[in-house]
């Protein structure tokens, strides 16, 4: 099925955008969360509108995240952990646990929702992406190494007062009503759609920014 989206949408697109997707993901999801509408004619008639609007937020958002995002960016993270002798733990790193250690370690805080990550079940080293706004989604490293052994020596990062912003009021962009057309069944996309949240190993949310994502225990 195609949708507008009337809202961005991690890993899928911007607000304005015409996307084929899933009719589960569309229907289920998308559509029910306000995320997109059907894409009809009517709707399309108000796609560069809705694009419109949601630039300016998105402007607003970046200027806003950009200092976080810059001390966020590079952030290294160490968690101790028992494994297996092939490195595999016997438990996990979950989100929650490493959003409050980037709290514990920023300042900022982060949502486990905004982390793209599954939960961390290797000894090793990860890369982590924060998902602050579409447009500024920064990096970081987090080592897990075997409980007992000497942890991998990482940089003492300089205390950070977090930078005072301005609150910010994204308002949802309004869609007109549009009447009911009929709509032609059509198979369902075979193409795989990422889901916005990121579910922790012990709960499942249905998830801004992603929300895919239905972040995550991301």
């Amino acid at each position: 099925m195609k949708v507008l989206l009337t809202k961005d949408v991690y890993k899928l697109g911007h607000a304005g955008d015409v996307k084929r997707v899933a009719d589960g993901y569309g229907r289920n999801f998308l559509i029910p969360q306000g995320l997109a509408v059907l894409a009809t004619p009517g709707a399309l008639k108000q796609a560069e509108n809705i694009r419109q609007k949601a630039a300016e937020q998105r402007a607003i958002m970046n200027e806003e995240m950009g200092v976080i995002a810059g001390h966020l960016k590079g952030l290294e993270l160490a968690f101790a952990a028992r494994a297996g002798e092939t490195g595999k733990l016997y438990g996990s790193i979950t989100p929650q646990e490493v959003a409050d250690a980037i709290q514990k370690k920023s300042g900022y805080a982060i949502k486990r929702q905004q982390l793209d990550m599954q939960p961390l079940r290797t000894l090793g080293e990860h890369t982590i992406h924060i998902r602050l706004t579409m447009d500024l989604i920064p990096e970081i490293k987090v080592t897990v190494y075997r409980e007992g052994e000497a942890g991998r020596s990482l940089p003492v990062a300089p205390a950070v007062e977090p930078a005072k912003t301005k609150p910010v009021k994204v308002e949802p962009v309004e869609v007109e009503p549009v009447e009911a057309e009929p709509v032609e069944a059509e198979p369902v996309a075979t193409e795989l759609v990422e889901d916005e949240p990121v579910a922790a190993e012990s709960e499942a949310e249905s998830g801004e920014t992603a929300e895919p994502a239905p972040e995550a225990e991301a």
